[in-house]
């Protein structure tokens, strides 16, 4: 994956950096930004569902099934760990995630089924729902002239 650099601008206004494309966040108005992008975690999210209308869109092409497009609801909610009694293990919060997925086109109930297998497995979903480690390293910047 390409390197992805990622600068504060002005207030909350944040840029991502990706190869020749640039992704702007910042916070709505009432939390002191702008609103010129989503906030981060609505970004973060969304990636979510774009990466599973991608991943079903691809996997529906390479089998030839008639998928004329993807429909992606998704919303989240943050939980205590004693909020939230289907959880066990020792993470002070959990973040539930609902997916609502529509496919479009004349797909059989057992084409549907698999889609959304497969929309279980899609990167971003493995991403979100493993464990993931931050390696974080602290650059000292060069005194402003």
């Amino acid at each position: 994956m390409a390197p992805i650099l990622v600068r504060s601008e002005q207030g909350y206004r944040t840029a991502i950096h990706v190869r020749n494309h640039t992704v702007i966040t910042d916070e709505p108005l009432h939390d002191g930004g702008t609103d010129s992008g989503p906030t981060p975690m609505e970004l973060a999210i969304g990636t979510a569902g774009a990466c599973i209308a991608v991943t079903v869109r691809a996997y529906a092409l390479r089998k030839g099934w008639p998928l004329e497009g993807v429909t992606v609801e998704l919303e989240s909610q943050r939980f205590k760990r004693e909020d939230y009694p289907a959880y066990t293990g020792d993470a002070p919060y959990i973040t539930e995630i609902r997916e609502r997925i529509e496919f479009h086109g004349p797909l059989t109930d057992e084409q549907k089924a698999r889609l959304m297998t497969i929309a279980a497995r899609c990167p971003v979903h493995l991403l979100l729902e493993n464990p993931v480690f931050f390696v974080d390293e602290m650059v000292i910047a060069e005194p402003s002239r």
